[in-house]
């Protein structure tokens, strides 16, 4: 069997064909060249509520260039711009709810929220691994190879 042959199987295997293999290395040799390296990441993204809705589906992979929590919401929101206006507060008002009781003075344990026009609205939350990102380092959490990304809006009534 000839070397194009084997390389075509294997890249069927893979589901790519050797020209899109052929094309995606000199792609990557033509970056080195120009000094370009840009490390990717690959989460799984589930979704609830609004989210959802919006996306169509509860869970994807995502592939984006970078390593941090921001990066990979500024390229999800390229993709699905109406995303980020379902999720990211630009003020502090849109990120406080109206709550049913007066919170305590001194609060128990450790409270810290992003900073404003990095959180979320009200009843949005991103979740890193199951943890809050307020809970690690806000949108500068560091996302690795398989992590999983949650995007919860809840689907909420009242009368």
């Amino acid at each position: 069997m000839s070397t194009s042959t084997t390389d075509r199987h294997v890249a069927e295997d893979e589901g790519t064909t050797a020209d899109e293999e052929r094309a995606a290395d000199e792609e990557r040799v033509a970056d080195e060249g120009r000094g370009v390296e840009e490390a990717t990441t690959t989460v799984t993204v589930r979704c609830t509520g609004h989210v959802r809705t919006e996306l169509g589906t509860h869970e994807f992979p995502f592939t984006f260039a970078g390593e941090t929590l921001r990066e990979f919401l500024a390229a999800l929101f390229e993709e699905h711009p109406g995303l980020e206006e379902l999720l990211i507060a630009e003020t502090e008002a849109e990120a406080t709810h109206r709550g049913w009781a007066t919170a305590p003075e001194d609060l128990p344990g450790t409270w810290v929220k992003n900073p404003e026009g990095e959180q979320t609205v009200a009843y949005a939350r991103i979740l890193v691994n199951g943890r809050f990102n307020e809970q690690q380092a806000g949108f500068d959490t560091t996302l690795e190879e398989g992590d999983r990304v949650a995007l919860v809006y809840p689907f909420m009534f009242c009368c």
